[in-house]
């Protein structure tokens, strides 16, 4: 059964479930009791698309546009009834007697219906299609309630979702096309991963990967075995608060480290002495904790922690950890988010969460501050998406693996003992360091993780000598690194903008209670066998979050420096400028 007739079966199967159950208003189940269990339907639909982009292929681009997107659509339902509010693509007017349970019917079938659209054609569909149906039903909402016209709340949702459609194929995402780019063409050939080296007319330029055998990051099947750069074309995207940009670029971050250049070579060097950290048989012990790691200034990786936990007054307790443990579990879960929502995604949870703890109570107290925070939150992720990806089309660099094997292969890694070193016959001698590279007198050998395990449940592969032209990322061997260039850092982009939101929305830099924590629970990598213990990431500050999750994009080898510093300020910009733009929406100033 192809995709489409898999959805069209789901959703045919979903109305015929409800089909029974009509009476009283045109678009209640009679006789229904709601048992969806959450704090606002706002969240009820946010968890759906959560779920959703855990089914699906993860591109966080697309994922940012959707998310934002379905916060629209909730929010044009919620302000339509609201005098002084100002609808962002619909600005309709209704009255109801009881607003609340109009606002929730129409922001429901607004969700729904955007929904049901964008991902008819995901991964995992027919699963999502039934999630979405039964959601309604759990909501006692019929599923096969359609009309757009009339005064209904279900009508004005149908017509809200109808309206974000349509603005949508228009967008510049090439929604129609699934999104493709058919214009752009890398400079350089693939990179073939299983074999050694990275031959590049220009490193400083993208080169696609050519793998055997190919996944996403979150273990999903790709077919094709060379990649094709994600997103190139996102530059030219409808943006929330971004200004439209002639050249595709409508935030400049200012270029990257040139290729010829030894700050390129230095960044590459880096990504290699921070492989060579992730072993924990070298015993070195770090304080993670918010009074030993944080407070940076903006761009910048300069703090050395919090004085105080301003709830409590007094210091942070030291959370002393092995090195290898922390770096290895922030490079897994902040890859894509611990369940495979992509960083947009988890922004999402982590909000979610926090909004658990200071949003104001009250079922429509917590509807307002759940539509405002998505509104403004998926506002700024979304144009985070823009500003990053525009600059990795605009500036297209190298990831780490072509260049440390490209550089490596070339004699031009800078040479420094115990980390990168040349064979010689004497270091290859048997008993020496490098007795398993004698084939290779005279080659760049990195002291660097080995590669994923042949049971990466059961073992581990550790820090030793490989060749340079071998380096690898600590990453499965079937993703190693995502399908589009390295600068600027999706991930640095996306979470500082989400920072920035949530420190307004809050009123205050600080995680509720003085921190937020994850448990990274011992046995838990994926990429080899690991931690031995329990490894407790936890955060002041929500930039102390975002530092540490462009950070670990470093340590996992997929980016530079360069690429996580200038992501930082790119999303300090969207995040603050949609935070402003969205103020205007929700005092209804936006228009006048």
């Amino acid at each position: 059964m192809s995709r489409a007739a898999a959805a069209v079966a789901a959703l045919a199967s979903a109305t015929a479930l409800a089909a029974g159950c009509r009476g009283g208003e045109p678009y209640v189940i009679e006789g229904c009791e709601p048992s969806a269990n959450a704090p606002s339907v706002v969240r009820v639909w946010d968890e759906q698309i959560l779920a959703a982009i855990r089914r699906d292929v993860p591109a966080p681009t697309v994922h940012a546009r959707n998310l934002f997107h379905v916060s629209v659509a909730m929010w044009d339902a919620w302000a339509a009834y609201d005098p002084g509010a100002a609808g962002y693509v619909v600005r309709e007017k209704r009255d109801a007697a009881d607003v609340l349970a109009a606002r929730e019917a129409a922001i429901s079938y607004a969700a729904f219906r955007v929904l049901l659209h964008r991902y008819s054609l995901a991964a995992g569909l027919e699963e999502t299609f039934t999630a979405l149906a039964g959601t309604m039903e759990s909501l006692c909402y019929r599923v096969d309630f359609a009309a757009t016209e009339g005064d209904s709340p279900a009508a004005l949702g149908n017509r809200i979702a109808a309206a974000v459609i349509e603005r949508g194929k228009r967008d510049g995402a090439n929604e129609e096309l699934r999104y493709a780019d058919t214009a752009y063409r890398p400079v350089n050939d693939p990179l073939i991963v299983s074999e050694p080296g990275a031959a590049m007319r220009d490193p400083g330029r993208w080169q696609p990967l050519a793998l055997e055998k190919q996944e996403t990051q979150n273990g999903l099947a790709v077919p094709a075995a060379v990649q094709r750069f994600i997103g190139s074309h996102w530059g030219g995207v409808t943006g929330f608060a971004l200004p439209a940009a002639a050249d595709g670029l409508p935030l400049d971050p200012g270029p990257p480290p040139a290729a010829g250049h030894r700050s390129l070579a230095d960044a590459a060097l880096e990504v290699v002495r921070l492989s060579s950290r992730l072993d924990p048989v070298d015993g070195v012990l770090v304080d993670i904790g918010p009074g030993a790691r944080g407070a940076n200034r903006l761009g910048a990786n300069d703090g050395h922690g919090h004085r105080v936990d301003p709830t409590t007054g007094r210091p942070y307790e030291p959370n002393r950890v092995l090195r290898a443990d922390w770096a290895r579990a922030i490079a897994e879960f902040w890859a894509d988010g611990p369940d495979s929502e992509t960083p947009p995604g988890h922004w999402n949870t982590l909000a979610n969460e926090v909004s658990d703890r200071v949003a104001p109570p009250g079922r429509a107290a917590r509807l307002a501050w759940d539509v405002k925070v998505a509104f403004a939150l998926n506002g700024a992720l979304h144009d985070a998406a823009i500003a990053a990806w525009a600059a990795k089309a605009s500036y297209d660099s190298a990831r780490p693996i072509s260049l440390v094997r490209y550089l490596g292969g070339r004699g031009e890694l800078p040479l420094v003992p115990g980390l990168v070193e040349r064979v010689t016959r004497a270091s290859s001698a048997p008993g020496g360091r490098h007795e398993h590279l004698a084939a290779h007198v005279g080659e760049l050998a990195v002291r660097s993780w080995r590669g994923t395990p042949a049971d990466p449940g059961t073992e581990r592969a550790g820090v030793g000598w490989i060749r340079a032209v071998e380096w690898l990322p600590y990453q499965r061997p079937t993703f190693v690194t995502p399908a589009f260039a390295g600068y600027v850092s999706g991930h640095s982009t996306f979470s500082r903008a989400a920072a920035e939101v949530l420190t307004a929305a809050t009123g205050s830099p600080f995680f509720p209670g003085g921190a937020f924590e994850h448990v990274v629970a011992a046995g838990s990598f994926v990429h080899e066998a690991g931690p031995e213990r329990d490894v407790v990431l936890r955060w002041a500050t929500y930039a102390d979050a975002a530092d540490e999750a462009g950070i670990s994009r470093l340590y996992g080898g997929i980016h530079i420096g360069a690429d996580d510093l200038a992501g930082r300020k790119l999303g300090a910009v969207c995040g603050r400028q949609a935070w402003a733009l969205a103020q205007r929406y929700f005092d209804g100033e936006v228009y006048r």
